[in-house]
């Protein structure tokens, strides 16, 4: 599933086959193997996402979806993608430190997450 279609050997498969239809099919072989990788990606870094989401749920405590928010809240405002930002957090169950914007952004979330329920 790691294996990633590199553009030269893109390029090698598309010019393998000359027949018109060899080559449409060829295309359409090596954009599926594409779509296939970023799913396998998609669905590895769901897991972590979910983990992170568990976390914030516990930790907040808050919904699913308030949790949901929350880190795409953080991965916004650190501009680091939410996987990240979630790999972050399932880190720390093995003693690595949370980055510091991700820490200054998580605790200002998670503040403007206990005022809106003070309201």
């Amino acid at each position: 599933m790691d294996q990633v279609t590199t553009p030269r050997e893109e390029q090698r498969l598309l010019t393998a086959v000359p027949p018109a239809e060899d080559a449409a099919l060829l295309a359409e072989v090596v954009e599926l193997r594409v779509r296939n990788e970023q799913l396998g990606r998609a669905l590895a870094s769901r897991a972590v996402i979910d983990q992170a989401r568990g976390m914030v749920m516990a930790l907040a405590p808050c919904s699913n979806d308030r949790a949901w928010d929350l880190m795409v809240d953080v991965s916004q405002h650190c501009n680091i993608k939410l996987r990240d930002v979630a790999a972050a957090l399932v880190a720390t169950t093995k003693d690595r430190t949370l980055p510091e914007p991700i820490q200054r952004e998580l605790r200002r979330a998670l503040t403007r997450l206990h005022a809106a329920d003070r309201r």
